[in-house]
Formats: structure tokens, sequence, C-alpha cells
């Protein structure tokens, strides 16, 4: 039998990014932290880390933030850039921002460009993470192309052939299925993470994408109601189809 884990609150309410420790002590001293309905007095104590604690536990007013090890799905707007770093508007903009104060930190799963909109997955996860993006596991990403000129009705065998070798790198890419949906439209599924690998592909055809929207990873298609910039928790079953085949 699994022994549930456990965390002294101020603590885990601190790697949450509520606040120091100090203040959480504080919070509790004032009666601001309830679980159950009734005040938690002492910040020190011990709580265990069940999944209905989401529920149960209430900081000044509200429902507790999600426990570490969640995943979310983004869906992506153009012009923001997967990194911490970088200048002008971030996807971790797109979060609440206590959630940015989180200890693990949440990260992206692998990366879109600046100019990709679409599915882009978060986690505070790490394991997770490494299992979504590793090579072993052979989940696939599916995108949308807009191309700027007509394709030529070759691309498709050339990039199932596993042989095409983008400029700069020395082994080839692993086999792609692509999809033409019109002339300049296609849907190309991968299954690595190379830099800009999709553009790189047309780019090596004489094309040029002009936009670029990932719809799905493994099984997991991004939603026609989710807006973009919204963000929605993954349930186990949506995690589960990630690794489904696509």
């Amino acid at each position: 039998m699994t022994k549930t884990p456990t965390s002294r609150l101020d603590k885990l309410l601190a790697n949450m990014g509520y606040a120091s420790r100090r203040e959480i002590q504080l919070l509790a001293k004032n009666g601001r932290i309830r679980l159950d309905g009734a005040p938690v007095p002492r910040a020190d104590d011990r709580i265990a880390l069940t999944p209905d604690l989401e529920t149960r536990l209430v900081v000044d007013g509200e429902a507790l933030d999600p426990l570490p090890g969640f995943i979310l799905m983004l869906n992506k707007p153009l012009g923001v850039t997967c990194s911490h770093k970088e200048a002008g508007p971030l996807v971790y903009d797109l979060l609440p921002s206590r959630w940015r104060r989180r200890d693990p930190a949440i990260s992206t799963v692998g990366r879109l460009d600046k100019e990709t909109s679409g599915l882009l997955l978060m986690t505070d996860d790490g394991a997770l993470l490494h299992r979504i993006i590793s090579p072993s596991r052979h989940v696939a990403k599916r995108y949308r192309a807009h191309l700027a000129r007509p394709m030529s009705g070759r691309e498709a065998e050339l990039f199932a052939a596993g042989t095409l070798m983008l400029e700069g790198e020395d082994k080839p890419l692993a086999p792609a299925e692509l999809e033409m949906i019109g002339p300049q439209e296609a849907l190309l599924q991968v299954h690595e993470g190379r830099y800009h690998q999709v553009r790189r592909m047309f780019a090596a055809t004489g094309n040029h994408v002009e936009t670029l929207h990932r719809e799905s990873v493994g099984g997991l298609a991004l939603p026609a109601d989710l807006e973009p910039g919204a963000i929605r928790r993954l349930t186990e079953a949506d995690i589960a189809a990630i690794f489904a085949p696509s």
C-alpha cells in the first residue's frame, strides 16, 4: 500500500507561491487558512497531500491552487515566447501570477517558436515532462501549415522516407506523415522535436511556412473551445491520451 505523502503546511503554501513561510504563519494565526471549514491555527502542522486537499483547504477564502505534480494545456497565441528570459510577451505571463512563483517551477514541455500557435503543454512534474519529450516514447506532434507556394506533390514521399537531411545536421529526420489539405495547406505529423523542424522541412523543399499551428500532442488534441491564451488543467484521461497512438 502506497503511503500518502505529507508536508508542513507553511512549506507547501510557500512552495506554491502564496507567500513566505513567516507570512503564511501569520495567515494561519489570523484564521485565514481553513481545512474542512475549520481554522488551521498552526502553519507548521503536517498535512496529508491527498487529491481532495484542493477542495478541502481554503486560503483567504479561495480554494487551494493545484497541488504539485499537475500539467496544463495552453492554446499558445502568436507573438509569445516559450522562455523565462527573452524580451517581450512570454507564455509564463499567461499563468496566474502566483503560479509563476512555484517551486518546482512550471516549465513548457518542449517549445513552440514565437510565430507558432496552438497546443503547448506545461508542467511542474519533471518526470512527466521527460516522458513526453523522450525520443523512446515516440509521442507525435501534428501541425497545420499554410505555405507561401503550392506544394509539388512529392513532399509526402520525401518526408516519409526517413532520409531527409536538414541543413547543418548530420542525421536524417525520422519518417513523418504529410496530408495535403489544399495546394498550400497541409497537416504534418512529426515524431521528433528538432529546432524549427517543420519550417526547416518545408524550406528543404523550396517552400516557406507562412503560418503554423500545433493541433495535437500524441492522442491529445487542442479543444475547439479553448481560446488563444487560455489554459486548462489536464485530467488523468488527458494525460493517458498523450501516450496513446495518434
